[in-house]
């Protein structure tokens, strides 16, 4: 077993990256994941592993750095809040393109615009979308605790190198700031030159060497035919994922007469509402997506044909809850709560609204 602390959420973010071996990061602050780089700084992690840690002038220098770090096949990261992601949205789009992989943390901040500091979950759309041009897809984790956001760094290294493709955690506020208990790993080394050019050899720019030809790493293409033939191989790659990496978690759903959907700090608020909802004898199950990008469809398209309605629980205008109906296509009702600006709902409100939307509307 691993080492056990008390941690923030945006803390343990630093300490995974170090300890899982990461080679660098490069970041800019901004709230509500300042601490991240914070951390990072105060544990010096350049004297004991000789990781890389830098603040850079912007968001989009980062993502730049994240760029070039990433094509020498170094396990390499960033963090930021929304305005912040907007900004690396290019970045992501060339890295994707290129078929590169990274982890990126948005720890999401009530919008649009400079909005408030307080938590959202507004930048459902900008991630499993594509925030930035392009057909393209990321990988997109939902933790909805502190041990999460630790493990999903862990996880986010090993599926961008699977796929070799960025992966996003994205949390919000509420757990960024979060304080429990987590349980580390244990140090593990960063790879070796050696084992960089036997895992990344074939695309990685490790050196010019007499048996090695020319390699440039690029998301450009003039000729249209090759240009069409790499998007058909990305979007076979985007159709692997939703095969094989969706993540969820299904609580009280075998008997349930209606089931909420939600994803991070809005999915713990909702565990109570279940609760509550139980004990007033109203059968009531949720579904947690851990991975927004794939989506998990097919669970929720299998329950659309048992239960009288899904209410989707978020911290926005309403995004999540257009996926959810596609998933269902119409078998059953679809309804929607949330709040904004930084408003976190009580479970109590969230059982309000579930009767006033599902059970009598």
């Amino acid at each position: 077993m691993g080492e056990l602390r008390l941690m923030k959420g945006n803390e343990v973010i630093a300490e995974a990256a170090i300890r899982c071996g990461c080679d660098a990061y490069f970041g800019y602050p901004i709230t509500p994941q300042s601490e991240v780089m914070e951390t990072l700084m105060a544990n010096r992690p350049w004297e004991d592993t000789g990781m890389v840690v830098l603040q850079a002038e912007s968001e989009i220098a980062s993502i730049h750095m994240v760029y070039g770090a990433a094509g020498s096949g170094k396990r390499v990261m960033t963090s930021s809040s929304s305005p912040g992601i907007s900004l690396m949205a290019e970045g992501i789009s060339y890295m994707a393109g290129a078929e590169l992989p990274c982890v990126i943390v948005n720890v999401q901040r009530g919008g649009p615009g400079l909005g408030t500091i307080q938590p959202s979950q507004a930048d459902y759309n900008q991630a499993t979308k594509g925030g930035g041009h392009g057909d393209y897809s990321l990988l997109v984790l939902a933790p909805a605790s502190v041990q999460e956001m630790h493990d999903f760094v862990v996880l986010g290294f090993e599926l961008a190198f699977k796929y070799r493709n960025p992966v996003m955690i994205l949390a919000d506020g509420v757990i960024g700031q979060l304080m429990e208990k987590v349980v580390l790993i244990d140090q593990r080394p960063r790879w070796t030159n050696e084992q960089i050019a036997e895992i990344s050899g074939t695309w990685a720019t490790t050196g010019k060497s007499k048996n090695r030809k020319k390699h440039v790493i690029t998301s450009l293409e003039m000729d249209s035919f090759i240009m069409e033939n790499n998007n058909l191989r990305l979007q076979a790659k985007y159709d692997q994922m939703k095969d094989e990496e969706v993540r969820f978690e299904a609580i009280e759903c075998d008997d349930a007469e209606y089931i909420m959907v939600a994803f991070g700090s809005a999915a713990r608020i909702c565990q109570k509402t279940v609760q509550i909802a139980r004990q007033k004898g109203v059968k009531v199950g949720l579904i947690r997506p851990i991975t927004l990008l794939p989506f998990p469809e097919k669970i929720i398209a299998e329950y659309a044909t048992k239960v009288k309605g899904f209410l989707s629980v978020e911290f926005n205008a309403g995004q999540m809850v257009n996926d959810i109906r596609l998933a269902v296509n119409g078998k059953t009702k679809v309804e929607y709560f949330g709040r904004m600006g930084g408003i976190v709902p009580t479970p109590d409100e969230v059982e309000a609204a579930l009767e006033q939307k599902l059970i009598r509307g």
